[in-house]
């Protein structure tokens, strides 16, 4: 038997050479997400790190700098941790997807055991943030009322709330992030660049039309009189219809749906 994460998604994926991939098998799940742990500093030890330096700088520029705000300073540096999902959304379609086709592992197996691992990584992720963020209002902004895990509006309200809208930012950011990689992988730099201008002309579009129908201030009362929560969940439901749209239009005899199983004691 072949050891380490590698040679148990090559089990799974030569073990029924020929299965249809309409049927998805969890251990070949489980094991690609145990294929993206080999860089596991990537997805752990790195995110935070990152964040931990950024947090650590405006703590610093902070304790010199005097108060400047009755209510506070606030940095803004929690952007980096979903800076950094995005960057780790786009390298994980392009990373390890070569060396798991080579094994035989379906693009389709590949992306949800890819989602998975990283939805499980959100949701302790999210954990975490809330708790720093408890302990910044405990210590009325560590001692400087500093506000960096504490975000107007975004990361303000019940500690549930704050959980909820931390799990799906940081899902969201990822899931774009493996969106727009997947979209370079199969049609390259043009694909890309056409993915990105089409949605800039949607975004752009909208706001002619609102403008065009004199909706501003229809458009500004709504989003004012929208809660966080409701926001979220907004957000959480714009990427399970992208997700099931994205399904729903598959071919599954072509592109991003099945690979070519590898035959025991054939090279791939």
């Amino acid at each position: 038997m072949t050891g380490g994460p590698a040679g148990g998604l090559k089990e799974a994926a030569t073990g029924q050479p020929g299965r249809s991939d309409g049927g998805l098998n969890p251990a070949a799940i489980g094991r690609v997400a145990r294929l993206h742990l080999v860089d596991r500093y990537s997805y752990t030890w790195l995110v935070w790190g990152v964040l931990m330096f950024a947090f650590a700088v405006n703590l610093v520029i902070f304790a010199v700098l005097p108060l400047t705000q009755p209510e506070g300073n606030y940095t803004g540096g929690l952007i980096t941790i979903y800076l950094f999902l995005l960057v780790i959304g786009v390298q994980s379609a392009t990373k390890f997807l070569p060396f798991a086709l080579t094994l035989g592992v379906s693009r389709r197996t590949y992306y949800v055991g890819t989602v998975a691992l990283v939805v499980g990584l959100c949701a302790l992720y999210s954990v975490v943030l809330t708790v720093l963020w408890w302990i910044e209002g405990l210590t009325n902004g560590w001692g400087l009322q500093l506000h960096f895990f504490r975000v107007p509006w975004i990361l303000d309200g019940p500690w549930y709330q704050v959980l909820l809208t931390n799990f799906v930012l940081l899902s969201v950011v990822f899931l774009f992030g493996l969106w727009s990689g997947l979209i370079y992988r199969r049609f390259g730099l043009v694909g890309a660049v056409v993915f990105f201008a089409a949605l800039t002309l949607l975004l752009v579009g909208a706001a002619i039309l609102i403008t065009w129908a004199g909706a501003w201030p229809q458009a500004g009362r709504f989003l004012v009189d929208l809660n966080i929560v409701d926001a979220s969940l907004l957000v959480a439901l714009v990427a399970v219809v992208a997700e099931m749209t994205k399904a729903a239009t598959r071919n599954p005899g072509r592109g991003l749906h099945h690979a070519r199983p590898v035959r025991p004691g054939r090279a791939p």
